[in-house]
């Protein structure tokens, strides 16, 4: 049974790999095939029924990507993030100051709204500004886009992995913030955005020409800007209550799946007022059509498929390995490890899409933790770290990268991959290696 779900689980990754338009089909074929032999026992010390695969899907993590993915479609509607960067844009003079403003604020969005959404939202906003100023809008648009995913770590709606994380670590909005006395994700992903703002300043220190923008964005309608806002807030106060397994006995407790349903309710909130509002069931279809389904997919698969592996004993055997090649617990072999599954992920991230590396590599990451008797936040977040961020060294390595590329090709820009890494590898070291250090000292 271990070697036909090792085969199972290496073909399944290698067909997402090379046939990634139709990956989440090769997860799903993956999993029917886990919950087929599963059920018909043709292992005997392997069992994996349907009811148990559905169990092993994470509802919650499924319905913050869906809800959260349908507020962001009304909010880049009313056309809040264009008047936003208008703002900002009034504020800098010279094009140096531009870029780092353009990307620093795709940062920000990129820390409450999915990257892919940042980088469609703020690189159209770029590319007017540079038509009108006659410049390149290649290096902008690249930062941006590089910009957005570093900062999807930063908060627990910013990205997918962080997603994943938060549900595999237990934690909750307010956790990326501070956790167990000690600063979170947040405060390590924005020391790597300072200090890869340096290294922008450095690339753009010749672009002096100066600007002079005035134009402002009209809004007229605000409620998917509060809708947002109160998703964000939701969770917020929501993390203060306790999980079932962390709160006392008799106390109050939250469900597993309420952050999802708090995504979900103000997502319907904006789609229920559009559909009252229009008098018709387009809003409903067209933002049937900007929900990622395909990424929705994928995870549902992959969450059976590594639930079927789970159970076959495989994330153990890979977990203990590793714990035992890493030595004997002492300091040295710790950071030996974590260095090695920071630094492996950012090479894997940076040619494999982050979401099922991730997704794969958290069981693992408790295993060794547990084998190691370390606390497992040091390894989570390295892993986070150098999943999230390490996909901005290549054009391929995540889909903000290739949707600024794709927006640049349709202004007529071919971008080779020396000229994107001629920005990403300088950025992406400073941001990996500063998280990295940062992480070692609070944790260790």
């Amino acid at each position: 049974m271990t070697i036909f779900t090792i085969i199972v689980f290496v073909l399944t990754y290698v067909l997402m790999f090379a046939l990634q338009k139709i990956r989440p089909y090769v997860a799903l074929a993956s999993a029917a095939l886990f919950v087929i032999v599963g059920s018909l026992g043709i292992f005997p010390d392997f069992s994996y029924s349907f009811f148990n695969a559905l169990s092993a899907v994470d509802w919650n993590v499924l319905m913050m990507i869906a809800g959260t993915m349908g507020t962001v479609y009304f909010f880049i509607e009313s056309r809040m993030p264009q008047l936003l960067s208008d703002i900002i844009i009034s504020k800098v003079h010279s094009v140096k100051w531009l870029v780092v403003a353009l990307s620093l604020f795709a940062g920000l969005v990129s820390a409450f709204v999915d990257n892919v959404a940042t980088v469609l939202m703020i690189a159209p906003v770029a590319l007017a500004i540079c038509k009108k100023l006659k410049i390149s809008p290649v290096a902008p648009i690249i930062c941006i886009a590089i910009s957005s995913n570093l900062q999807g770590a930063a908060t627990l709606v910013g990205d997918t992995t962080s997603i994943l994380l938060a549900k595999a670590a237990n934690l909750d909005f307010m956790d990326f913030f501070f956790v167990e006395g000690k600063i979170g994700m947040f405060w390590v992903t924005e020391a790597g955005a300072l200090v890869s703002t340096l290294i922008i300043l450095f690339l753009f220190r010749k672009e002096n020409e100066r600007i002079d923008i005035n134009e402002r964005t009209k809004i007229e309608d605000y409620f998917p800007t509060w809708m947002l806002c109160l998703t964000i807030l939701s969770l917020i106060l929501t993390s203060f209550i306790p999980y079932k397994s962390n709160a006392a006995p008799g106390k109050f407790y939250k469900p597993d799946i309420s952050n999802g349903l708090i995504c979900l309710f103000f997502f319907l909130i904006c789609l229920v007022r559009e559909m009252v509002k229009s008098k018709s069931t387009k809003p409903f279809k067209d933002v049937a059509g900007e929900i990622d389904f395909y990424t929705l997919g994928l995870l549902f698969g992959l969450f059976i498929v590594i639930g079927a592996i789970t159970e076959a004993g495989i994330i153990d055997l890979i977990g203990n390995t590793l714990a035992k090649l890493s030595g004997d617990g002492s300091r040295g072999s710790v950071f030996l490890i974590y260095t090695i599954i920071v630094w492996m992920s950012v090479i894997f991230s940076a040619f494999i899409d982050n979401i099922p590396y991730t997704a794969t590599m958290l069981p693992v990451v408790a295993v060794i933790s547990k084998g190691l008797g370390i606390h497992p936040n040091l390894l989570y977040f390295g892993l986070l770290v150098g999943a999230t961020l390490g996909g901005n060294i290549t054009p391929i390595g995540a889909s903000a990268n290739i949707t600024g590329l794709g927006i640049l090709r349709k202004e007529g820009h071919e971008i080779t991959p020396g000229t994107f890494m001629k920005f990403s590898v300088p950025f992406t070291l400073a941001a990996v290696t500063t998280g990295y250090l940062m992480l070692w000292f609070i944790w260790m």
